[in-house]
């Protein structure tokens, strides 16, 4: 268990299996929270990477900030926040995907 945010150790999230190296993990992770800006960004949210803890940091721009584990926790807590779900095929969350390119 990570004694900064209680998370227990896991052996990584599905999206990181094709990942050969440490290196590539990153990439990969730089890659993802990127995406999840620009489809977060027209809803108010963001992400960022949580330092030196397991997970991803999700702010709301206005002072709430949550860790969360994956990106699967992501989107689960994006709709907590946003008291719905982000339907990715929702017109905000494909222009906010699209322009921010």
């Amino acid at each position: 268990m990570c004694s900064g945010c209680g998370f227990p150790a896991t052996p990584g999230h599905w999206t990181e299996a094709a990942a050969p190296d440490a290196g590539e993990r990153l990439r990969a992770r730089l890659r993802q929270m990127g995406v999840a800006n620009r489809m977060l960004r027209p809803w108010g949210l963001s992400v960022a990477d949580a330092g030196g803890v397991p997970g991803f940091q999700l702010s709301d721009g206005r002072g709430d900030t949550r860790l969360v584990r994956d990106l699967g926790a992501l989107w689960e807590e994006a709709a907590r926040m946003l008291g719905h779900p982000v339907d990715p095929l929702d017109e905000r969350t494909l222009t906010g995907a699209t322009l921010a390119r």
